[in-house]
């Protein structure tokens, strides 16, 4: 098994996940992602940063062809409740996408502390993982050092 050594962590990574950054369709803002894409790569993992504005179909489109552990919507325009619910039930919807693991952060909404509200109705509606702006990231990182990879064929075949 192949190890890297993180140097956030003194625990080691034990493969490299492959993730999608990108902002909600209606965020034009572009430094949180660049942030996200640094933070993951610099723990070993590969990023595919869409950008912001991204159209949901977009998204879903890219997740298709990258297959990546996990989708990462980072959104700081307070919108990101109104946005994410919307592109996180289509992609449920979608039979080759139900089972994508996705989180979203960043500003959720325009209340302050009170964003904290749309977390149980973001993970409700199929987000595995809601990270408000106000809690720092530490448990963004938390859940990317113990999302495990996903399975590839020849290992679901083994």
């Amino acid at each position: 098994m192949t190890t890297l050594q993180s140097t956030h962590y003194s625990e080691p990574l034990v493969r490299p996940k492959k993730f999608i950054v990108s902002s909600v369709s209606s965020d034009a803002h572009m430094w949180n992602l660049v942030f996200l894409q640094l933070v993951l790569e610099e723990q070993g993992h590969e990023v595919v940063n869409l950008g912001a504005c991204v159209p949901d179909d977009v998204i879903a489109e890219e997740c298709r062809r990258v297959k990546p552990d996990a989708l990462v919507v980072s959104t700081v325009n307070g919108h990101g409740h109104i946005d994410g619910l919307r592109l996180i039930q289509k992609l449920r919807a979608e039979s080759d996408l139900a089972d994508l693991r996705v989180v979203i952060g960043g500003k959720l909404g325009i209340r302050g502390h009170d964003n904290v509200a749309f977390q149980e109705q973001l993970v409700s509606a199929g987000y595995d993982g809601v990270f408000e702006s106000e809690a720092g990231l530490d448990e963004f990182e938390r859940f990317v050092r113990i999302l495990e990879p996903r399975r590839t064929l020849a290992e679901v075949a083994a």
